[in-house]
């Protein structure tokens, strides 16, 4: 058992990088590997990039030169969405061994040896047209809840995105796998799991570029509804063109899925939706939330929002921002635009400046405060069921209700990983809400 080395993973981006981690460390462990956290000494660290944003380039950096500092002497290999894009800049990388693209991260075990250090970063990447098979993953083990991973892949076009050249057509899972993993993750004593991919309401589509849905989004939906074990189950992020009246209507009913959507709409002004070629205008996306607030008035409703696009005059961003003013929805995820290379939007005209972009991000991570405290005070004096989570912050347990509120009450271990139905009685200082137990569950 001395013999079996060490390796520790970093994770940068989304909830599907996380679920491949997961995976890629289940198959390491089956090779002989023992996983430690990060902060740990390690013979070999991995990092899963992402390529979304300009930050998340720069933090690569900073986990290579953390991992060195850890064992200078460690093999580091880089995987994911940004060593797929730019793989010999990050070959360059002083520490970096290895870097794989889109088709090699599940199969790092073939390209290491020895762990011995190389001179320059080994590069294993392929022309992403070669990415056209599906590897399902799911993440266990990291948190109370698992990512499952249904599809990946995109065939959109987003003027400003990156995901179809790091990750290649979409693509999905056979409806019999997804639902075997999310019965294995449910044999875990795991009670949530989030459904995860690229574009998950493009479920269906087979390998090899196959157009045709073998299967919708609603059949997955109502097939994982039915699986035994599993007490909640949660859609991620979906397109509002994708998010059918059908399927709003079948959460409201549903025994495990949960009242919480959370639906990308990346402007408010039509202008700026065709500039990006997204795939709806700003009236379907309000359609989407009234359908919601229709069936479920207590649903959270999350939003994308990209401020600072190319060609974004003050009118077009007041547009947005009176837009989300005026929708009924709980809270804004708010991304500065940044140029990325080989994307339409980077040759566009009418660059918003920078410190531009800075304001207008800053005034839209405001009103989703503003919009946040507003639906959690819709909720108190509601009573709901609440997922504990594993930490201790200073003195707290929190978790979150099925509809996505955070709660808070004084620690105690046992509350762990338990569901326990509650009464939201009043907002904290930090902007979680205190609670008072009804009954436990499970």
């Amino acid at each position: 058992m001395e013999n079996r080395k060490k390796v520790a993973f970093y994770t940068l981006g989304c909830k599907l990088n996380f679920s491949e981690t997961s995976t890629i460390a289940r198959n390491l462990q089956d090779e002989g590997f023992d996983r430690v956290d990060f902060e740990e000494v390690a013979d070999m660290y991995v990092i899963n990039t992402c390529s979304v944003t300009e930050n998340a380039d720069k933090q690569f950096k900073q986990v290579v030169r953390k991992a060195m500092k850890l064992n200078d002497k460690a093999f580091v290999a880089a995987v994911g969405c940004y060593a797929q894009l730019k793989p010999e800049e990050l070959a360059a990388v002083d520490g970096v061994d290895l870097v794989l693209g889109a088709t090699e991260k599940f199969k790092l075990n073939d390209y290491i040896n020895d762990l011995s250090k190389n001179d320059m970063g080994e590069v294993h990447s392929c022309e992403i047209a070669e990415a056209d098979f599906y590897v399902g993953s799911y993440s266990i083990g990291d948190r109370t809840r698992a990512f499952l991973k249904v599809q990946d892949g995109c065939d959109y076009k987003c003027t400003y995105c990156t995901i179809p050249l790091a990750r290649g057509i979409s693509r999905s899972d056979e409806l019999q796998n997804v639902l075997k993993n999310a019965k294995e993750i449910s044999a875990q004593n795991i009670k949530e799991i989030v459904l995860t991919g690229v574009n998950i309401g493009d479920y269906g589509k087979g390998e090899f570029g196959n157009k045709k849905h073998e299967h919708t989004f609603l059949e997955l939906v109502q097939a994982l509804d039915e699986v035994e074990g599993i007490e909640r189950l949660r859609i991620s992020s979906i397109e509002p063109n994708l998010l059918k009246n059908e399927t709003i209507e079948f959460v409201s009913k549903s025994r495990t899925f949960v009242p919480h959507f959370h639906i990308p709409l990346q402007s408010g002004s039509n202008d700026i939706l065709k500039l990006m070629k997204r795939r709806y205008l700003r009236e379907v996306y309000t359609e989407r939330v009234a359908k919601i607030r229709e069936v479920m008035p207590h649903a959270c409703i999350g939003v994308d929002v990209i401020v600072g696009f190319p060609g974004e005059t003050d009118e077009h961003f007041l547009e947005t921002y009176h837009f989300l003013n005026d929708l009924d929805i709980s809270y804004l995820h708010v991304f500065t635009y940044s140029e990325r290379d080989n994307t339409e939007a980077a040759e566009m005209e009418g660059v918003v400046p920078s410190n531009v972009r800075a304001k207008r991000s800053k005034m839209l991570r405001s009103l989703s405060v503003k919009k946040r405290r507003a639906f959690y005070e819709s909720q108190l004096g509601t009573q709901r069921t609440v997922l504990f989570e594993g930490e201790n912050k200073e003195g707290y347990i929190h978790g979150f209700t099925e509809n996505y509120v955070k709660v808070k009450t004084p620690w105690n271990p046992e509350l762990v990983n338990t569901l326990h139905e509650i009464n939201l009685t009043r907002i904290d200082e930090d902007g979680s809400v205190r609670m008072e137990f009804v009954s436990a569950l499970v």
